[in-house]
């Protein structure tokens, strides 16, 4: 059983990403009508244990679902004014999208060194959100706006077009534009007219799946930052189901950011060399991480 366990898993993760192996109280209330007894108490204590553990197991991702952690390879500079919503790959550089209003930006970012190489901001009033290149174009969110933003190479801004959903996440798989919008729900968009062309939802062990952020794809998967956790979901875009959890605890500690919104967000692939890089809102650096096996 453990070897076929062992080779499932080989199997399931394919080429991508490589894996590695590796008595004054109870007086009172015995005289106060109103108060539980002991049996009372143990009786609640019970009912919230039981209750609690039943939880617990509700919430455990099922023996389906991949466990994995992470080695960093490389730690490169980020600026920590950039609160970080989008993040992609291409052509040697990073693409980068702030959000916050009065904050809000579109950046290409020298990897190495993090120096922002050109800049737009956006309007005072915008609070942008997730960021997908696809037809040499950038597409870029809107948090509660209700626009999407088109560019071209050069930053100049094309159109702006009506949204109906909050913005969250983005990337493009080569056809579709995939948004997310923090609840269970994957949106499939056509890049030229950005309607909606299909709905997925996201399952985990066949119970709905929310808080999926920012989003990268790599071949038929989707990969997720899970927002208000060090964690990724990784995506069978097809189906919308968790195949497995990306645990990216210990990478930037909660001791060293300065507030809840400083959470990690955004993820980048090369597709050639199956680089993988992740960022955090106002986190001091882009890592380069490898994917390992957690084990049981």
């Amino acid at each position: 059983m453990a070897s076929s366990k062992k080779n499932s898993r080989k199997k399931r993760t394919g080429g991508f990403p490589p894996v590695e192996e590796t008595p004054t109280r109870q007086r009172a209330a015995d005289n106060n009508p109103a108060a539980p007894g002991r049996w009372g108490l143990k009786a609640m204590f019970l009912v919230v244990a039981i209750g609690g553990t039943y939880l617990a197991m509700w919430m455990k991702p099922g023996p389906d679902v991949l466990r994995l952690t992470y080695k960093v390879v490389n730690t490169y500079p980020h600026d920590t004014e950039a609160f970080t919503q989008g993040l992609l790959y291409d052509d040697g550089v990073l693409y980068e999208s702030t959000g916050k209003k009065g904050k809000s930006s579109l950046r290409k970012v020298e990897l190495e060194t993090g120096k922002v190489l050109k800049q737009i901001d956006l309007p005072k009033d915008i609070f942008a959100e997730g960021l997908a290149l696809a037809n040499d174009k950038f597409y870029q969110l809107s948090w509660r706006n209700n626009l999407i933003f088109v560019y071209d190479r050069e930053f100049n801004q094309l159109k702006q077009v009506d949204y109906p959903h909050e913005g969250w996440g983005l990337t493009y798989d080569g056809t579709h534009l995939i948004a997310s919008d923090g609840t269970r729900m994957l949106y499939y968009l056509d890049p030229d007219t950005l309607e909606e062309v299909k709905v997925v939802g996201i399952q985990l062990d066949g119970r709905s799946a929310g808080n999926v952020n920012e989003l990268e794809v790599f071949g038929n998967d989707i990969y997720a930052n899970v927002y208000q956790r060090d964690e990724i979901y990784w995506i069978d875009k097809s189906t919308g189901k968790v195949q497995a959890i990306i645990d990216l605890s210990g990478l930037w500690p909660r001791r060293n950011r300065k507030s809840m919104d400083e959470v990690l967000n955004g993820i980048a692939i090369d597709p050639e060399t199956k680089r993988i890089w992740v960022t955090g809102k106002h986190a001091p650096h882009v890592w380069e991480i490898e994917l390992t096996d957690k084990g049981e």
